[in-house]
């Protein structure tokens, strides 16, 4: 990633983190001076998301690290695990919801908070909304899998604000139970947002990669004048870029220079196209001759 990317996510990061911090303190206190349970335990949503944040800023910033002997490749996937730790917060977040929101159905707990509670819920709804379009934007145009998670957390979030307001709304109109039905929803959505950046990260860590991807990378190559087939294309994710190694079929007459002249047309070719941290070129003879020195 480079470095003016890498300060745009930087920012969204702590645009979230700031958000979080902001609206915690706001629905703590206002949820306790407006008695309601609801919007104190989306104050507390808020207080957790920090720590989830914060994890994933130190990912981005061991991910600025340089390569070093340990880390030939650098330190990308840093960004990786924050995000897969932010996911397990996440989780975790949605399974408490869910589980004391089956208890108050069952207990048939009721509340009288203060309208003015709804509207503090669904002012929290609304920033975390502006706070996630801003971040997924930001995040697709950088490729960072740490701020996307961080924007599908706003977004949960924002689910959870509203449905605490909805909640709120139902106990203003004799509905109480609307409080709990919610917020079983909208815990079903924080564990299902969770799960997906799980197996996005899990299968990133493991070396997985897009096919669909790969194929393109492969039709772009074959596009490439002097290539005449792809024998072999691996790739695997490092952080939000790609390495990539490739064997390439040519003409086995090529001399040694023609032959590193296609190695590096495909090379431009597929740094432009795609967010890529390394390629590596391997060339054989089409016809397979000479396979232990492909050049001669």
């Amino acid at each position: 990633m480079q470095s003016d990317q890498q300060k745009r996510v930087e920012r969204g990061v702590y645009l979230s983190l700031g958000a979080y911090i902001f609206l915690s303190i706001v629905k703590l206190v206002s949820g306790i001076f407006y008695n309601s349970d609801a919007l104190v335990a989306d104050g507390l949503n808020n207080a957790t998301d920090i720590i989830a944040s914060i994890a994933v800023l130190i990912g981005l910033k061991i991910s600025r690290k340089p390569a070093d002997e340990d880390h030939p490749y650098g330190h990308l996937r840093a960004e990786t695990i924050a995000s897969m730790v932010a996911s397990f917060i996440m989780v975790v977040i949605g399974i408490e919801v869910l589980i004391s929101s089956i208890k108050k159905m069952f207990n048939g707990v009721e509340t009288e908070p203060s309208l003015t509670a709804a509207l503090i819920a669904l002012f929290g709804a609304a920033v975390m909304i502006i706070v996630y379009f801003y971040n997924i934007k930001v995040a697709k145009e950088t490729d960072s899998q740490g701020l996307k998670a961080a924007a599908l957390d706003n977004r949960s979030d924002a689910f959870v604000s509203i449905g605490a307001a909805v909640g709120i709304f139902g106990a203003q109109i004799g509905l109480p139970w609307l409080d709990p039905a919610a917020a079983v929803l909208v815990g079903l959505i924080i564990i299902k947002t969770g799960w997906e950046i799980f197996t996005e990260t899990s299968h990133n860590l493991s070396d997985g990669f897009d096919y669909e991807e790969g194929k393109e990378m492969e039709h772009k190559i074959l596009d490439v004048e002097g290539v005449e087939n792809v024998g072999d294309l691996k790739a695997r994710k490092h952080g939000n870029r790609a390495i990539i190694d490739v064997t390439i079929k040519v003409d086995p007459s090529l001399n040694v220079v023609e032959s590193h002249e296609i190695t590096e047309k495909i090379e431009d070719t597929i740094k432009e196209a795609y967010n890529v941290e390394s390629i590596q070129v391997h060339v054989e003879p089409e016809d397979g001759k000479n396979k232990d020195n492909p050049l001669k």
